[in-house]
């Protein structure tokens, strides 16, 4: 647990308030019991009052310090509803706000974003999309961002060392493609928002102790491919560049070329990150998924993640066969990246 000193004494240096999206959820339930009995942050539940205090008692989970807010009957739904119309500028009428909001993801969200929550966590039940869907139009994304990503932490400890790794974007992009406005100029290239996402990820890296060594992957090092990604990985990497000066990335680099000191003396001898690197921004989600889970299931990694990149609050995303022990350590992380 050691990569997580740095999130608990955010912790106890200023409690924070996290959203449980599926409070009826027997994992949800076990892990919310396990934070208020260590006292680590306050813990609202989402769902039928009745339905959640059941499902605790049958699974003998004491939430007793928790609020449990039921969508359906919350007090406050008018001023919610007033708030999300003027939030969505038009793009949604009272009654569709009023039934999204009956809806604890979006619920849940409107509760961070009106200030009575700091975080949320949810998809135990719910797919990435209806988690980050709600973030985006009521949270909305940094200024300055122009796409949310996400990033997957790695840790092991091998022969009593820690070796902690960050993988983006492994979970929310699925490819990078120019942004085009009505009178079709790019506004936004894919390179540059890939390059995006290695900052944002070498951001949530050195968050976590890494001193970030990015390098931006494909099937080519240097060039020695062409077609496909190769173009968008080698041009990300000036983005990189351009977005955060002193940021230590480089590539397009093959896997082996970015991890293995022996191919990067054959292959790119001069770079400051080949052979070294500890972060690593994937062209495609196909790639990244593949990838993490490969070092997650063959090299004996724990994966935390996916922590969403680009929102205004840290909201974040469970996988639907996530289990009790890795929802608590996903509300330790989103609650305590919390300012």
């Amino acid at each position: 647990m050691s990569m997580f000193d740095k999130l608990l004494a955010n912790l106890k240096a200023k409690k924070k308030t996290i959203v449980l999206t599926e409070g009826t959820d027997k994992r949800i339930l076990s892990a919310a019991a396990r934070l208020l009995a260590e006292d680590l942050m306050d813990v609202i539940l989402c769902g039928n009052v009745d339905e959640v205090k059941a499902a605790a008692k049958e699974g003998n989970f004491d939430i007793s310090k928790a609020q449990i807010l039921d969508p359906l009957t919350y007090p406050d739904m008018d001023n919610m509803v007033t708030k999300m119309v003027e939030l969505r500028r038009g793009k949604m009428t009272a009654e569709d706000c009023r039934n999204s909001l009956s809806k604890s993801n979006y619920f849940g969200t409107m509760l961070v974003k009106m200030g009575l929550a700091d975080t949320l966590l949810g998809g135990a039940t719910y797919s990435t999309a209806d988690t980050v869907r709600p973030a985006l139009q009521l949270v909305k994304t940094k200024k300055g961002a122009n796409l949310v990503s996400s990033c997957f932490i790695l840790f092991r400890n091998k022969d009593g060392v820690e070796e902690k790794l960050a993988m983006g974007d492994c979970a929310i992009n699925i490819a990078y493609e120019d942004s085009i406005d009505a009178q079709g100029n790019v506004t936004v290239t894919a390179a540059r928002k890939l390059g995006e996402v290695a900052v944002e990820t070498a951001k949530t890296a050195a968050f976590f102790g890494i001193d970030p060594k990015v390098a931006v992957l494909s099937f080519s090092t240097y060039g020695s491919g062409k077609g496909g990604t190769v173009k968008l990985s080698h041009d990300a990497v000036l983005e990189a560049k351009a977005l955060d000066p002193e940021l230590v990335v480089d590539g397009e680099f093959q896997f082996d070329a970015a991890v293995s000191p022996v191919v990067a003396k054959t292959k790119c001898p001069d770079s400051k990150v080949a052979g070294q690197a500890n972060t690593f921004i994937f062209p495609c989600i196909e790639a990244g998924n593949i990838g993490y889970k490969i070092a997650q299931r063959l090299g004996g990694y724990e994966a935390y993640g996916p922590i969403l990149q680009g929102l205004n609050a840290p909201i974040n995303d469970l996988s639907r066969g996530c289990n009790a022990d890795e929802v608590y350590k996903m509300a330790i992380i989103t609650a305590g990246m919390a300012e």
